[in-house]
């Protein structure tokens, strides 16, 4: 059985992996993992081929009852899509230790055990597609723990992805700037909302997730959107960090 598994499914980015995968890959099943059982019955009411599977990857149970389920079924997993994730703007002194706890274990953590598990069921061709940020080109002040956490998926991502070279599986990071999603309801609930407010140029989930289809499909270990990301990240190249935390601080 060829499956795709996509985490974060239940809306933004993740939907959106779940909606253009479905219309233009040849799979039996799609698994979607997200918490929220009632968005991801919508999926299974909109692709036939969607497969619900509710589960909170923050909880060490949720890892065990995946790993049940792809021992018992023995898939052959196409593409694993890790869009799960959150972040919060402001301080790192006013974030809550649960704040930052959750946000690396879901954003780093969480993708890093999706691989582990996934993997044995990989085979050539298969691709992972983990979704990294715009912010890891940089340290970004009030936006600390993210960018950080992304900065590891990142440069985890690329070294797995000269790993499994030899298995011709390829892995690739997505790192997008602001794109418009249900992202910033959860980001601004923070001590200090107002940390950042400038989100422009904003993008579309559709536009971000066709180019990494498109990139991924190449091969390649990380896909961009957008000229004025890939002038940050050609600026994170060219100029020390201090320098663009500075262009930071004055347009966040």
């Amino acid at each position: 059985m060829k499956i795709a598994v996509v985490t974060g499914a239940s809306s933004g980015i993740g939907k959106e992996f779940v909606k253009q995968i479905a219309a233009g890959e040849q799979l039996d099943e799609i698994w979607v993992i997200a918490r929220r059982v009632q968005l991801l019955n919508e999926l299974k009411e909109e692709f036939d081929n969607v497969r619900p599977v509710p589960l909170d990857l923050l909880k060490d149970e949720s890892r065990d009852t995946l790993c049940r389920m792809l021992e018992e079924e023995k898939p052959d997993i196409r593409i694993l899509v890790n869009a799960s994730g959150f972040g919060k703007f402001g301080s790192f002194l006013d974030m809550t230790r649960q704040e930052i706890n959750s946000m690396l274990a879901l954003n780093l953590n969480s993708l890093i055990d999706m691989c582990y598990d996934c993997l044995p069921y990989m085979s050539e061709g298969a691709r992972i597609i983990n979704m990294g940020s715009a912010s890891c080109f940089q340290p970004l002040p009030y936006f600390n723990i993210y960018a950080a956490g992304k900065t590891a998926v990142l440069s985890f991502s690329r070294a797995l992805n000269v790993e499994l070279k030899p298995r011709k599986i390829s892995v690739t990071s997505v790192c997008p700037g602001w794109v418009r999603t249900e992202f910033f309801d959860v980001a601004k609930k923070t001590k200090n909302s107002d940390a950042v407010t400038h989100f422009s140029p904003m993008y579309e989930s559709a536009d971000v997730v066709r180019k990494a289809l498109k990139d991924s499909r190449k091969g390649k270990d990380i896909s961009v959107l957008g000229f004025t990301v890939k002038i940050q990240k050609l600026g994170a190249k060219l100029f020390p960090a201090s320098f663009a935390m500075k262009v930071w601080m004055k347009v966040k």
